[in-house]
């Protein structure tokens, strides 16, 4: 008998184009009004035993193509521990096609880019925590199509510090880690959650794209917006999510900041910071770098050999998140991106990066904090 594909469910993205017993061919569908795909999450009903080639074509003209090479798909079959799978890339077959193949171990095998973080899963992160002693939950606004921006606050100190993620949806391995944050934030006995709480007051988005990320997006909104260009001039119309969040920080006032993301070709965890805005305030700068360089030795998951270049003095893009929050209050403020590869210092041949590791990388930054503050 043949296999069947299945993707209608929450943050679920493929087309069939063919199967024939256990083979299956497979696009990505792009993201609403915009041409980025890349993200995809699907389920796969066989039989025990089948062995499963899953092709995924058309990748050159994905949003990042150089994602593909050295990369494996993650795959599970309790949608709780999540490992990779083989997989190649071959960039001249079917204008680019990825190739799955695995040999079935149960009925149902779930096929992602990286673990999904469910909107169900955020909605029980999102009530569990509300409930806890010294946690307070506000809703910023709404999404486009209607769904909560979810803020929760904690801490009684004169720091204002706010973490969001997720502004690019398929970026999922951005609220793992805010679960990650969570947990040791509201963990009673964990004396750097102590001190934390003492010195700061958190402001905490798990999710700043809730409808991309319930409609299998890697990249928009729900008008096919990239949120994290949306920071010199959010609209009503274009980015409330942004909109909503930076009014929230106008109100607080910023002294740190984390926006949690994931990147595609990278194979390392790393961070982006402010160089280059128009006016760095003194110690500004001084107070990042300390901060990478102590999160260096506190993680050996992280590293500072790999990332991005760097801006010239003056010539920031003021409509990226870091940058605009660095410029406008002149917050220590960073862009902290995880890999979907494996990372090539620390890699893991079962699970390459994962949930959990996501998790540990959020205890790491948060020690190196209380460090710094």
């Amino acid at each position: 008998m043949s296999i069947s594909i299945n993707a209608a469910f929450d943050s679920g993205n493929i087309a069939v184009s063919s199967i024939s017993g256990t083979s299956a061919r497979l696009t990505i569908h792009k993201d609403r009004e915009s041409d980025f795909y890349q993200w995809f999450h699907f389920r796969v009903a066989c039989d025990i035993g089948d062995a499963l080639e899953l092709s995924i074509s058309d990748l050159a003209a994905s949003a990042f193509p150089e994602g593909w090479d050295g990369y494996a798909a993650a795959a599970s079959y309790d949608r709780e521990h999540w490992f990779r799978l083989e997989t190649d890339y071959d960039a001249g077959l079917d204008n680019g096609t990825l190739t799955i193949r695995h040999t079935a171990e149960g009925p149902l095998l779930w096929v992602a880019y990286f673990a999904p973080y469910s909107m169900e899963r955020h909605h029980h992160l999102v009530s569990t925590v509300s409930l806890m002693d010294g946690v307070s939950y506000r809703c910023l606004g709404e999404s486009l199509d209607g769904q909560p921006i979810d803020c929760l606050s904690l801490g009684t100190g004169d720091k204002q510090v706010w973490l969001y993620g997720r502004q690019h949806p398929g970026e999922s391995m951005a609220e793992w880690w805010m679960e990650g944050a969570l947990e040791m934030l509201t963990d009673p006995a964990d004396p750097n959650a102590r001190a934390l709480r003492q010195k700061c007051r958190f402001h905490i988005v798990p999710n700043m794209n809730p409808d991309g990320s319930r409609m299998g997006h890697l990249r928009s909104n729900y008008a096919g917006v990239n949120l994290n260009r949306e920071w010199a001039n959010p609209t009503d119309e274009r980015s409330p999510e942004v909109k909503a969040v930076l009014a929230a920080m106008d109100e607080t006032g910023v002294d740190w900041a984390m926006d949690v993301h994931g990147d595609e070709a990278i194979p390392a965890v790393f961070l982006a910071g402010f160089e280059g805005i128009p006016h760095i305030r003194e110690g500004q700068m001084e107070a990042y770098e300390a901060f990478e360089q102590l999160l260096a030795k506190n993680s050996p998951d992280f590293q500072t050999e790999l990332g991005y270049e760097k801006s010239g003095p003056g010539q920031a893009n003021l409509t990226l998140s870091t940058t605009q929050v660095a410029q406008r209050f002149g917050a220590v403020a960073m862009t902290l991106e995880m890999p979907f590869k494996d990372n090539r210092d620390l890699p893991d041949p079962e699970q390459g990066w994962s949930p959990e590791r996501s998790k540990l990388l959020a205890h790491a930054c948060l020690a190196t904090l209380n460090q710094m503050i």
